[in-house]
């Protein structure tokens, strides 16, 4: 299934340059590993799309509501939650 999202210009670099290897969405869609996201960037700022646009393959998902599996409502309502970009390092 493909999947098509706008997002700022500075994310859209990043993810092409393949500094930024996550991406944040609200979760009011589906989509599973396989899914192909098109992401069509827009001038920062606005709502105004360039007319770039590129597919990324959807790898791996997991909504943060699954945290309250391990955490509960008021740990997560005093911290939050932290979404990072890992890679595995080479040795």
């Amino acid at each position: 299934m493909k999947i098509t999202k706008k997002v700022q210009e500075k994310y859209f670099k990043a993810i092409l340059e393949g500094e930024k290897t996550y991406e944040v969405r609200l979760a009011d869609f589906e989509c599973k590993p396989g899914d192909v996201l098109v992401l069509l960037e827009q001038k920062d700022g606005t709502r105004e799309l360039t007319g770039r646009k590129m597919e990324c393959e959807i790898s791996m998902v997991f909504n943060t509501k699954d945290m309250e599996k391990f955490h509960s409502k008021n740990e997560i309502e005093k911290y939050g939650l932290l979404v990072m970009a890992i890679k595995k390092k080479e040795i």
